[in-house]
């Protein structure tokens, strides 16, 4: 094999109270070519981030590669990689977790090796948690948790009838910055009331979607990130006013809707955020041959 195409999803993360527990991965995503070379490195990129992101070896897609391969034993003397990319860059959508899932898959791949608990572990270890790393890497709903210092996760099918919209705006976010705007302690009436809506959302995504409205409902993150997000806080209580469950995608700034009835009312200011609809992604990462 001299190569490998990977396609990797966007993906959604905490979905309301699930902090760092519960993604979803979402139909929209970056192709990427791993080819094989006799030495050097080069790296091309289109689309978003293109004139953003480094080109050398501290793209993450290539550490992300590099740390695979030295963990499968794949030989890799030179590599040319081409990246077309369609997730947001720092919006909330996932796109350090795609970059970090392609590049393992493709050095687990050339490795002849299936993704597995150790792609996985791989993977969340470069995002520090394992929610949008395992939605992309398996597609579907992931609920993801920590024992000690390893990571885990599951894959749940979503109901069919869920019809995400992210309302994506122009600004960027640093997930860094907004994880600071966190409190180390939270009330205990607002942990028990982030655990119940956590839970209510797995059944709301996997088997009742008209329960999302309070499913989404979130007290242990969205309202310390405020500060950083004016608009998006407006946006999502807008929503969820009009009877709209919605939350806000990951860290921000996105904003994730999921109307049962597939459809934003008319009533709501959108200024500032461009509505796309995309579908669940039930596959997860693919890789194929080049040749």
């Amino acid at each position: 094999m001299t190569g490998v195409r990977v396609t990797v999803p966007a993906s959604t993360a905490n979905l309301g109270s699930g902090f760092d527990a519960l993604g979803m991965a979402l139909g929209l995503r970056d192709e990427l070519e791993f080819e094989v070379v006799p030495s050097g490195l080069a790296v091309e990129v289109s689309g978003e981030g293109a004139s953003a992101v480094p080109k050398d070896e501290s793209h993450l897609v290539v550490r992300a590669f590099r740390a695979a391969c030295d963990l499968v034993g794949a030989e890799v003397p030179g590599l040319r990689l081409t990246c077309r990319n369609t997730i947001p860059h720092a919006r909330g959508l996932g796109s350090s977790s795609a970059a970090v899932v392609a590049g393992v898959a493709a050095g687990f791949a050339l490795a002849g090796r299936e993704l597995d608990t150790t792609a996985l572990q791989l993977a969340a270890e470069f995002e520090g948690h394992a929610d949008n790393a395992a939605a992309a890497m398996f597609g579907g709903v992931a609920i993801a948790w920590t024992q000690g210092d390893r990571y885990h996760a599951v894959r749940v099918d979503p109901d069919p009838r869920i019809s995400p919209v992210v309302l994506v705006p122009e600004v960027e976010s640093s997930t860094k910055t907004t994880r600071g705007l966190l409190p180390s302690k939270v009330p205990h009436e607002d942990a028990a009331f982030a655990v119940g809506r956590a839970a209510l959302a797995v059944h709301a995504l996997t088997a009742d979607p008209s329960l999302l409205l309070d499913a989404l409902d979130d007290r242990l993150h969205e309202p310390y990130r405020e500060p950083a997000w004016p608009a998006t806080t407006r946006l999502v209580r807008a929503l969820r006013e009009a009877g709209v469950p919605a939350a806000v995608s990951g860290a921000g700034p996105t904003v994730l809707a999921l109307p049962v009835d597939g459809d934003l009312p008319p009533g709501v200011d959108l200024t500032g955020f461009a509505a796309h609809r995309v579908p669940v992604d039930l596959g997860g990462v693919g890789v194929a041959p080049l040749d």
